[in-house]
């Protein structure tokens, strides 16, 4: 049986919840005699101790998670009974061992006494524990709802920072996730215990009134001694009910109430509650007190108070011992830490991308002073993900005393590669070029993009803009500067882990398509080389799913990486024409002469290590003054300067303008869609001066 059950994916664990949950449905149908009603009654007092337990010794609220689910199961079944007890109560007035005793035992055999018991529980749970519990579990979800955007944007800054890892800051999300859902889901919980009470005040009421009628109509009894027999059975009926009933709605309050924290239940209360020395000594002299001077019994008043401040004492004493003992402890890790030889491999580790800044850029980044600098830096995370299809390491950002106080630094794998410096209290402001009316301020120079830009105070801000400069604060500046400087190295950021998370998000996809290309036609360092090929002309890698497809292609042609990167940026036609080339709209662009490009192929010598070109010195320096010359016309136009050449030329003519023009943009034509209009704005050659 068990294994036909779990060749179906059906744990044993399954199917006793279905079997509680089955039989509370059937009770409301089928009777069952007094003797099983006696175990489920006891099995539901065990049930509701259980919870309780739970509650009182669990340290973290989401270890029941589960909680609101199970008070509607609990209800559930505790109704089933409750039914199925009235209905023993009116059809045999026999309803079992344990509603007979809870009537007679707690009530004394009275039924005034019984009532007035089963009342004041009734009172309790449903005025005290339920409204408490219910308004806890209310405001709970609505301040967990509220502080959750906060909360998850205190784990980017700490993942930002390098304090978590990415799969801690997963699963603090999670709980994070999961603590807010748990609230939510209390908050409606908690109506099944408000009216589980209501209920069994309804059955109560029914089932005097109505065994009061079978009494005198059935057996023939008095009205007194029907009301005194069946209201005694109805009262042991509602309380066999209601101490669990009452024993849950306790648990739910003690859930929605206490703290997570890693210290037991019973430990916390006791310490936090007789935890002070002189709150022990000023309660046994307050007793003692009362016991001398007052009429009150002297022996219990007064031996309760030397009780307290023999516990006071002891408190005491152990909180000497604990101080003494954490001086001791931390002497010796002090001691232990200098004898210990330096662990020098925490020192090797490079960070791939570090901000370092002086302290007076300190309150940009501390949420406490309202920086928002730590959110800029997961936004730039998102933003060169979305654009660049690659996820950019953690970015590591540190305080340096040793730097001007408003200075800061931008690293990439240890190496300083840019640096700038701002005015806290200033504003930057730009002049477009369309400003007619100048503004004074004090001179400086844009870090990203190196244009003049003057600095300007608070004051001087609005009429800056209405007279049309562009105007940025700090934070601004070095998210931008930051941002520049991540996409002018994301190529070199890229490693074989990144290629190969990639890979495998792919592979949950199109596992056929990774599988048909690594390794059977390209390992993962080849395919690294074509993407950070792509990467370092600004192509987005995002749509890997064509890029593999274009490698998988024409991999078994050639596994030069070079030509391979040209491949895929040809199949990448329509983005690259959509990046540089406006639709609709005739675009300005630098041509070469087909006797230059003749030229350069010419010069091209292929080796096992890739090919390079072998012009003469004269003729590339000729060529760069002339694309120079365009390239100056074009910035003095506002245009960004576009070669445009033939497929066969274009990765060698790129080469060749990098140590010149580190930036410049050259695409193919077999990379431009068919419906772009061009228009040529120049053309190199070698027979121009």
């Amino acid at each position: 049986m068990n294994k036909a059950f779990k060749k179906l994916g059906i744990s044993p664990m399954d199917l006793a919840v279905v079997a509680y949950m089955l039989a509370a449905v059937l009770f409301f149908i089928i009777p069952i005699p007094s003797w099983l009603l006696d175990v489920l009654l006891a099995f539901n007092i065990s049930i509701s101790l259980v919870v309780l337990l739970n509650t009182i010794f669990i340290k973290r609220i989401l270890d029941m998670s589960f909680f609101p689910t199970l008070l509607l199961f609990t209800t559930i079944f505790r109704i089933a009974l409750n039914v199925s007890s009235t209905r023993l109560i009116l059809t045999t007035g026999d309803p079992g061992n344990v509603v007979k005793t809870f009537g007679g035992f707690v009530g004394g055999g009275n039924l005034i006494i019984g009532a007035v018991i089963f009342v004041i529980i009734l009172i309790i749970e449903f005025i005290v524990i339920n409204k408490g519990s219910e308004r806890i579990a209310e405001v709970a979800a609505r301040f967990s709802l509220d502080a959750m955007p906060g909360k998850q944007m205190a784990i980017d800054a700490d993942l930002n920072t390098g304090v978590i890892t990415d799969e801690e800051a997963k699963k603090r999300r999670k709980e994070l996730q999961d603590e807010s859902s748990f609230f939510g889901n209390m908050d409606g919980a908690t109506k099944y215990v408000k009216g589980d009470a209501t209920a069994g005040l309804i059955i109560t009421v029914i089932n005097i009134i109505g065994g009061t009628i079978m009494g005198i109509t059935r057996d023939g009894m008095s009205a007194i001694d029907a009301l005194q027999n069946f209201g005694q059975l109805t009262i042991g009926d509602g309380l066999s009910s209601q101490i669990p009933s009452l024993l849950i709605s306790l648990s739910t309050g003690i859930l929605v109430s206490k703290g997570s924290t890693d210290a037991d239940f019973g430990t916390t209360v006791i310490s936090q509650l007789f935890g002070l020395p002189r709150v022990m000594y000023l309660v046994g002299a307050v007793l003692c007190i009362l016991g001398i001077f007052t009429p009150l019994n002297v022996v219990i008043f007064v031996g309760l108070g030397i009780v307290f401040i023999f516990a006071g004492t002891r408190v005491d004493r152990q909180l000497k011992m604990q101080t003494v003992t954490e001086a001791v402890n931390e002497e010796e890790n002090d001691a232990e830490e200098i004898r210990k030889p330096e662990n020098v491999v925490s020192l090797l580790q490079v960070d791939p991308i570090e901000l370092e800044f002086g302290y007076g850029i300190i309150p940009l980044a501390d949420v406490n002073q309202g920086g928002d600098l730590l959110d800029r830096v997961v936004m730039i995370r998102r933003q060169i993900a979305l654009e660049l299809g690659t996820v950019v390491p953690i970015i590591r950002l540190r305080d340096n005393i040793q730097l001007n106080p408003n200075q800061y630094i931008i690293k990439i794998k240890g190496i300083q590669v840019a640096e700038g410096e701002i005015l806290f209290d200033h504003y930057m402001a730009m002049n477009p070029g369309a400003v007619e009316e100048e503004i004074t301020g004090i001179p400086t120079v844009e870090p990203s993009f190196h244009l003049p830009a003057i600095w300007i105070t608070e004051s001087q801000r609005e009429r800056a803009e209405s007279l049309g400069y562009t105007v940025v604060d700090p934070p601004s500046i070095i998210a931008t500067h930051l941002t520049e400087v991540i996409r002018e190295h994301i190529a070199d950021l890229l490693t074989r882990q990144d290629v190969q998370n990639l890979v495998d998000n792919l592979k949950k996809t199109n596992p056929a398509l990774v599988d048909a290309l690594i390794p059977k036609l390209m390992d993962l360092g080849e395919v690294e080389k074509v993407l950070q090929n792509l990467l370092r002309e600004g192509i987005s890698i995002r749509d890997l799913l064509s890029i593999f497809e274009i490698l998988a292609d024409y991999a078994s042609t050639t596994r030069d990486t070079d030509v391979l990167t040209e491949y895929v940026r040809q199949g990448l036609k329509p983005a690259i024409s959509a990046k540089y080339f406006p639709a609709n709209q005739s675009t300005d662009v630098i041509t070469l002469d087909p006797e230059l490009e003749k030229t350069i192929m010419a010069s091209v010598k292929q080796t096992e290590q890739g090919a390079f070109i072998t012009l003469e010195p004269d003729k590339v320096s000729a060529i760069m003054d002339r694309l120079g010359v365009f390239i100056d016309q074009f910035d003095k136009e506002g245009k960004n300067p576009i070669v445009v050449c033939s497929p066969i030329v274009r990765m060698y003519f790129k080469k060749l303008t990098e140590d010149y023009f580190k930036d410049l943009t050259v695409v193919s034509y077999n990379e431009i869609e068919s419906n772009v209009e061009l228009h040529s704005a120049g053309m190199v050659s070698l027979n121009d001066n």
